[in-house]
């Protein structure tokens, strides 16, 4: 049973009964990230959801740590370009505390100045951490050029000169604005009683006040660039994208099947062919990233460099095959039976449920489940697979990006802006 209310100051609060399960999901998510950043405060989003674990008006940092390893140490928060998220996952009876401490840190962080130099070390050491992994880089380089003049190709970890620059003010600031009641929404999924839970999240989260939500704005402008960078590897690093579709398109279920068939799993052509059969490469894979009102489509891959030239033919003859024939019965067979076995076994997770439907409602604001979303993909045809990949995998608006010895590797510049 799943029943969605408000609290007093207009919070969603979605939550769900789970009978026979000793755990409770808790999730809250606010409508908040680096898509909704300038580019004078980038990475601002990620610094407070750090700087809430660091302190509150009634506790330190240290004690939050002590009271949330008491009651399992499943607390933990993650920031996106859309939405910034802190969940955990308890026994139902420690429920309530949770729920409190996680009140506190949303509604009386006291973000010290001393604690947020410190944390500014930390972030920045992320930063550097995340520059040592080219797989990452390679990828994230891609959305920021594919998405060139819009805060949705921000790095969520932001600049480093802006992660030294903002100040506590800023930082107050712009928590104030963006933690409002508008633009929050509470999932709880577990073996609770629903009136109960009210009350709870009432009590800890009615504090939090009214502001402006997210406003609605123009899809930003996709560019199809390519261009390389130069990183001291072994190895070679490509990505290859297209624009996707937004959370809300209609064919968000075609999407699914069609990047399952390309390369989202073991079983799909690009994973089979070009790693497999080929050997060309030792990693592989494609997805959609999917937004408020845009999307891409990317595929990933990792080989020696003599043969990246290989590997990004290879790839573009997968697509031109799945566009003129399209996948094949078998397969949109296996793929379905896939989905349908990864779907009902997270669903037997009490956060994987709380995260399904926080998403469902964030996105299309009501509650979709599991039957719904496996009978629309039962409607998926082979033509509407082919339709999808002539349309979205179109060449003309393909972008790269390129990571590795390119100086010791020259002539790859040059394969790569053949392609």
């Amino acid at each position: 049973m799943i029943e969605e209310s408000k609290l007093s100051n207009g919070i969603r609060t979605i939550i769900e009964t789970v009978p026979n399960v000793r755990s409770v999901a808790l999730g809250i998510y606010v409508e908040v990230g680096s898509a909704y950043e300038t580019e004078q405060n980038n990475g601002i989003s990620h610094m407070i959801e750090h700087m809430l674990f660091k302190g509150t008006e009634k506790r330190s940092a240290r004690e939050i740590a002590i009271e949330t390893a008491r009651l399992g140490d499943d607390l933990n928060a993650y920031t996106a370009k859309e939405v910034t998220c802190f969940y955990a996952r308890v026994l139902d009876e420690q429920l309530p505390s949770i729920v409190e401490i996680l009140g506190d840190m949303l509604c009386h962080s006291v973000f010290r100045e001393d604690d947020l130099e410190k944390e500014k070390g930390i972030i920045l050491d992320e930063i550097d951490m995340y520059e040592d992994s080219p797989e990452d880089m390679v990828q994230e380089q891609f959305q920021k050029l594919a998405w060139k003049g819009s805060p949705l190709g921000y790095i969520i970890s932001g600049k480093e000169e802006n992660v030294r620059r903002i100040t506590r003010d800023e930082l107050v600031r712009f928590w104030k604005e963006s933690y409002v009641a508008e633009r929050v929404l509470i999932s709880v999924a577990g073996n609770v009683d629903v009136q109960k839970v009210r009350e709870l999240l009432e009590s800890s989260f009615s504090g939090i006040p009214h502001g402006k939500g997210i406003r609605k704005s123009d899809a930003p402008t996709y560019y199809p660039i390519r261009q390389v960078f130069q990183k001291e590897t072994e190895q070679m690093h490509l990505c290859m994208g297209f624009p996707g579709i937004s959370h809300t398109d209609c064919r968000s279920y075609i999407l699914s099947m069609a990047n399952s068939i390309l390369g989202g799993s073991s079983c799909s052509r690009l994973f089979q062919q070009i790693r497999e059969e080929q050997g060309h490469c030792y990693s592989i894979y494609s997805y959609g990233s999917s937004y408020r009102n845009a999307g891409t489509i990317q595929i990933y891959a990792g080989m020696n460099p003599e043969h990246a030239g290989d590997v990004g033919e290879g790839i573009l003859d997968v697509i031109r095959k799945l566009q003129k024939t399209g996948p094949t019965e078998e397969e949109i067979r296996q793929t379905l039976s896939q989905i349908r076995s990864e779907l009902y076994l997270s669903m037997e997770n009490t956060h994987n449920r709380m995260n399904h439907n926080a998403r469902s409602f964030l996105y299309y604001d009501r509650f979709i489940s599991p039957e719904e979303m496996l009978s629309e993909l039962e409607q998926i045809k082979r033509e509407d697979l082919i339709r999808f990949m002539q349309e979205f995998l179109n060449h003309e608006r393909l972008g790269i990006t390129l990571m590795g010895d390119i100086q010791a590797h020259p002539e790859i510049k040059n394969i790569i802006y053949g392609i």
